[in-house]
């Protein structure tokens, strides 16, 4: 399909789904189709991928409401993210309701409607980031994006069953976001599958002059399943499930999934945690959601959602005598949690601990609400970053869903193991019972602090001098080969080592070699142990890529036997041996 046949699809789709209450403004439909036609380079990341957006996040051109009409202006430009995602190639197709404010984990509290949620129509949507999540669902965009202060791209990602993707704060540029809690917002992004979120992710970070919050973090590559990982999971009674058994044993067949894929599950202390969530709303933070709206309280307080007054009303009264209170006790907290992640490579949790109906949440909108930000109120206080996985179908209908977390920095690592355990599940994504695209082969790759070098003989995995970069800590990346460039040949050294020439373009063999990673000191201490006639130079790949690598000095191969017909060091070795 074009990027314009995309685009007229989701326009299709949202008026076949009619619900009014998922987007507040769409953006004219024949601007959207000429702007897609415009695109002309198919290698944008985003190429022609619609794209809708929570409408407290500026798009130029539609009005920016916070769900909250006498709030509304019309913004000149596009926030940061959304530049970003239009510079990929993405469409804006338009903008998502919300709980007002970003104030709710419900989606409830919005003067324009309740989304339905698609999965099971008597369950809240969640919030805030209600219409963003339920849009991904029903299949009407494969990318929305929300937000997250205190778990409103989680949340609503569990209970529309997608991925939500809550980056490490400051990665995202928050330049054109109307703030719920300045220090601790974050522009989130849903998906159908975790590999869509982190494309998504890699076009939207980098710093921002713009936004005083951004911080510059570099975002690493996926990388394969690893061999050894760790996983926190509270200890025994700690968990809390307000009587939903069903939640409980989802959440049990999710850690016994993790085991099944390698992974060793570790027992932390989750009240330190539980802690931090209670100071986000209990502490002084709710005078940053005041801070937000004071001017419209004190002017025309009734066009504030009733639920979202009475909370944000509260940010008035904490003292700054109360605020350092809070901020000491939470710098104690962050130290606690970070001796937890030295144990953990992530911890994993329920997303939510129940679900509820929308009845039920009209009935009683604090508690529950509170309820459902259990597992996520601290996560940005503490200064994680977060990724919600769908992890199964209850037998209610409900979906139930697992969050990983780690400290800031690591979202490409969260994302490496998320995507597996996805997979593994097999579950429908969203709400339309459509399976998952195959899992796409991921590469090992060095870190952006590591060096990649190419071994051809005595180093390669089980051979005489491999234990020379394991015990440096080197990690095999991959086997591949050469170039058609060089020819290899079996030097008089104990133990035998080869030596690798490069020889004309075309005119030598493909050499099967592998590739290493290690630190620039591990690197530094390996080269300067290589003896003579070996040493380091850059060797071509078959597919194009370079590495540094063993070579040989051309005087050492007088007298010594060719050997490039093998392909390589070990069938040479193993025919040697055979003899």
């Amino acid at each position: 399909m074009t990027p314009a046949q995309t685009v007229a699809r989701s326009y299709q789709r949202i008026r076949a789904h009619s619900d009014p209450a998922i987007f507040i403004s769409l953006r004219d439909e024949q601007e959207a189709l000429a702007e897609a036609a415009r695109l002309a380079d198919p290698t944008l990341p985003l190429y022609g991928v619609p794209v809708a957006v929570k409408d407290n996040i500026d798009v130029a051109g539609l009005p920016t409401t916070a769900a909250c009409p006498a709030f509304s202006y019309v913004p000149a430009q596009d926030s940061t993210a959304v530049a970003k995602l239009r510079a990929a190639g993405a469409i804006i197709i338009g903008k998502t309701n919300l709980d007002q404010f970003a104030t709710g984990l419900v989606g409830v509290r919005s003067p324009y409607g309740i989304p339905k949620n698609p999965v099971r129509g008597d369950l809240v949507p969640g919030g805030s980031s209600s219409g963003s999540a339920v849009a991904v669902s029903a299949g009407l965009v494969p990318l929305s994006l929300g937000t997250d202060t205190a778990g409103s791209g989680r949340v609503p990602a569990m209970l529309n069953n997608i991925v939500g993707l809550k980056p490490s704060l400051g990665l995202i540029s928050n330049a054109g976001l109307v703030p719920a809690c300045r220090t601790l917002d974050c522009i989130s992004i849903f998906s159908l599958t975790t590999d869509d979120a982190l494309a998504a992710l890699a076009v939207m970070a980098g710093p921002d002059d713009a936004d005083p919050f951004s911080r510059d973090r570099p975002l690493a590559a996926l990388t394969p399943f690893p061999a050894k990982l760790k996983l926190g999971i509270p200890k025994s009674g700690q968990l809390i499930f307000f009587g939903d058994r069903d939640a409980e044993q989802a959440y049990d067949a999710a850690c016994k999934r993790w085991q099944a894929l390698g992974a060793e599950l570790v027992e932390f202390d989750l009240e330190p945690f539980y802690e931090t969530a209670r100071l986000l709303y209990e502490g002084p933070w709710v005078a940053e959601r005041y801070l937000v709206i004071r001017d419209l309280l004190a002017s025309a307080p009734d066009a504030i959602h009733p639920v979202t007054r009475e909370i944000t009303i509260a940010g008035a009264r904490p003292s700054a005598a109360d605020t350092f209170s809070a901020l000491y006790r939470l710098q104690a907290l962050r130290r606690v949690a970070a001796r937890t992640f030295a144990q953990c490579d992530a911890i994993v949790l329920p997303t939510a601990p129940t679900v509820y109906s929308t009845e039920q949440v009209l009935a009683n909108p604090i508690e529950l609400n509170s309820r459902l930000g259990t597992y996520t109120n601290f996560v940005n206080l503490l200064d994680l970053c977060g990724l919600a996985l769908p992890a199964a179908m209850r037998p209610d209908g409900a979906p139930f869903g697992v969050t990983l977390l780690a400290p800031a920095g690591c979202d490409a690592e969260l994302a490496s193991i998320g995507r597996v355990f996805h997979a593994d599940t097999k579950l429908a994504v969203g709400a339309k019972a459509l399976s998952q695209p195959p899992l796409a082969k991921v590469l090992a790759q060095a870190g952006a602090d590591e060096i990649t070098i190419a071994v051809v003989g005595a180093h390669l995995s089980g051979m005489a001098l491999n234990h020379e970069l394991t015990t440096r800590d080197a990690r095999l990346l991959e086997e591949t080969v050469t170039a058609a460039d060089y020819k290899l040949y079996a030097l008089d050294t104990t133990p035998p080592k080869p030596g690798m020439l490069r020889v004309e373009a075309g005119a030598g063999h493909a050499i099967k070699l592998e590739l290493w990673a290690m630190s620039p000191a591990a690197f530094g201490a390996f080269v300067a142990a290589i003896p003579p006639p070996l040493s380091i130079g850059t060797i071509r790949l078959a597919d194009g890529r370079q590495a540094k690598g063993f070579i040989v000095e051309p005087a050492a191969i007088a007298g010594a036997k060719d050997i490039s017909a093998y392909g390589g060091w070990r069938a040479f070795m193993a025919e040697r041996i055979k003899a």
